[in-house]
């Protein structure tokens, strides 16, 4: 477990950020700029939590908070160094992927069919929720950025590919579980007027 006692060092004063196991690199290289994006994400998924109140949304505030961890699991996964392990450590598995891929076909199964693209909005959950996918599509871009300069594991970004998705299904499925209108895009409505 780890245990902050004091929050300042002004060892990043300089510009630069440790890593898992005390290799120090710019705070605007790829990899950091991939597991912020992940930290990023995870505290738009926490707002999803605190909104995610009524009895109806407890599935997808369950399975938001499971996600969280995995989230901060993941993002000490890219804090490490390519090639370094430590003992302990923690990686995205397929078994991961496979269960966001299960909670994809539960939510959507209810669901009517999609004849259009969806925007944002209907509930603050919903809205929410959008948000959360559209920062998770700037992590896995993120992500991929770094894995073009040094590898990634692949499971981290087929996560991350399907965790786009479910925030999608989510999103969805909170406006159908509160009852709620989606709003679907009408390809140039703005001009009819």
């Amino acid at each position: 477990m780890v245990t902050l006692n004091r929050i300042y060092t002004r060892t990043g004063d300089d510009g630069s950020t440790g890593l898992v196991g005390g290799a120090r690199i710019r705070k605007n290289s790829a990899r950091v700029e991939a597991y912020g994006d992940i930290d990023e994400l995870n505290c738009l998924i926490g707002i999803c939590v605190t909104v995610a109140t009524s009895p109806s949304e407890t599935v997808i505030h369950d399975k938001l908070k499971v996600i969280q961890n995995e989230l901060f699991d993941l993002g000490s996964e890219l804090a490490t160094p390519h090639g370094s392990t430590w003992q302990g450590m923690l990686k995205t598995e397929a078994v991961h992927v496979d269960r966001l891929e299960r909670w994809i076909d539960e939510l959507n199964a209810p669901l009517p069919d999609l004849k259009s693209f969806v925007l944002p909005g209907g509930t603050p959950l919903n809205a929410h929720l959008h948000l959360a996918r559209a920062v998770c599509r700037r992590a896995e871009r993120a992500i991929v950025s770094l894995n073009d300069v040094e590898p990634v594991s692949e499971q981290v970004l087929h996560y991350v590919n399907r965790l786009s998705d479910l925030l999608f299904v989510m999103s969805r499925a909170a406006a159908h579980l509160a009852g709620a209108q989606e709003f679907l895009w009408e390809p140039g409505a703005s001009r009819k007027v």
